[in-house]
């Protein structure tokens, strides 16, 4: 059986990785895991936050119900892989981040489950659009997706380069970052670079805010604490010999509590602002929370660990991973509903699957899609017992 579902787990993600779309365009991809959900036998719920879908499975008459989480959407990227038989057929798109996989995986676990019928209750196989830009995850709530389908407890994994491939690693807390999103416009005077006294220069104010923002972790933070500012784009609309009149800086910070958010939030303005004002310039400060932070809740960690620690043994479950300042649209699932969040190994460096995420030439590793579809089956079996 394990043979034949592996070859089942590689043509559906080859397949998926053929046929990449981004975020809320996945019409093809829902419309292909449709199709393989009702082949199984489930009930599918489609149109769900634009193109999300719901699939059930009951067995028995336990009362309990948890969710089975994928994510759907691809990234803007050309992949760089001539050789790669089923490299992405759709120019400027491809699966750099393993979502592919990650519906693979779920697919895996609904067929075992659909087949061995080992538990007692209701599972919802949850497959999430837009989760690359943190949108997809509030669409489908906003559309009613826990109060038409609720769930006790949801889980999600994501592959990660690096790790061993097949081993898994979680934790209780927060395990990765909120991403909120920054622009800083000032706007000042500009002048001809031979006759700088006569403007008002935006490029030294804006290099002033740059460095002044890096103190805000290392002066204001709590040292127990986690948090980062990131200056990612520093555009002005100068040339060679002219200063500019205006500089727009761009951004995100990583952290785990609103109350770092909010901090940040504050002390980036009145430092941007305080700035601009002390040489002469206009300061317009934007900041947006895009991803939450992801907070695992310590009773479903224990349930995962085990489920993990079942399919492939104790030594190869790290149950107090590290936080990383990654930020993954799951966290907003676990603003809603408790539930566990856990990563599994693509590949050590070096090895296949050690490509990072998001670049041209990455690829997820199917020789852990039979692992990580008998990791969901397993949280099914462990969280809803049969009789």
């Amino acid at each position: 059986m394990e043979i034949a579902l592996q070859s089942q787990l590689k043509s559906w993600r080859q397949h998926l990785h053929q046929n990449p779309e981004t975020g809320f365009e996945e019409v093809a991809t829902s419309d292909y895991v449709a199709r393989a959900l009702k082949a199984l036998g489930l009930d599918v719920h489609r149109g769900i936050g634009g193109t999300g879908l719901v699939a059930n499975l009951t067995v028995g008459s336990g009362r309990g119900v948890i969710g089975l989480r994928a994510d759907m959407d691809a990234l803007n990227i050309v992949e760089n892989a001539p050789d790669r038989p089923y490299a992405s057929r759709t120019q400027g798109k491809m699966h750099a981040c393993g979502h592919d996989g990650h519906m693979s995986m779920i697919l895996g676990a609904a067929r075992l489950l659909a087949e061995k019928k080992n538990f007692s209750g209701t599972v919802r196989f949850i497959f999430q659009p837009a989760e690359e830009h943190g949108r997809g995850a509030k669409a489908m709530m906003n559309d009613g997706l826990f109060d038409r389908y609720p769930v006790d407890a949801i889980f999600g994994a994501h592959n990660m380069p690096g790790m061993a491939a097949g081993t898994f690693a979680t934790r209780a807390g927060g395990i990765m970052a909120s991403e909120d999103n920054f622009v800083i416009h000032i706007k000042a005077r500009g002048t001809h670079a031979a006759r700088p006294h006569m403007g008002v220069d935006p490029i030294v104010i804006a290099s002033q805010i740059v460095l002044a923002l890096q103190t805000i972790v290392s002066r204001n933070l709590d040292p127990s604490l986690q948090a980062v500012i990131s200056c990612t784009e520093f555009i002005t609309d100068g040339i060679r010999n002219v200063i500019p009149s205006n500089v727009t800086i761009k951004g995100d910070t990583r952290s785990y509590t609103p109350e770092v958010q909010a901090m940040l939030a504050t002390r980036m303005r009145e430092i941007s602002e305080g700035i601009c004002h002390a040489h002469g310039a206009e300061c317009a400060f934007e900041y947006t929370h895009e991803f939450a932070p992801t907070v695992n809740s310590p009773e479903y960690v224990d349930l995962a660990v085990s489920a993990a620690r079942n399919i492939v043994g104790a030594e190869n479950v790290d149950a107090s991973v590290q936080p990383m300042m990654i930020s993954e649209d799951f966290g907003a699932f676990l603003q809603a509903v408790p539930g566990n969040f856990i990563f599994i190994g693509n590949g050590e460096t070096g090895k296949e699957g050690s490509t990072p995420l998001h670049n041209a030439t990455y690829d997820f590793n199917d020789e852990i899609l039979l692992t990580g579809a008998r990791y969901f089956a397993e949280i099914a079996r462990l969280a809803l017992p049969a009789a």
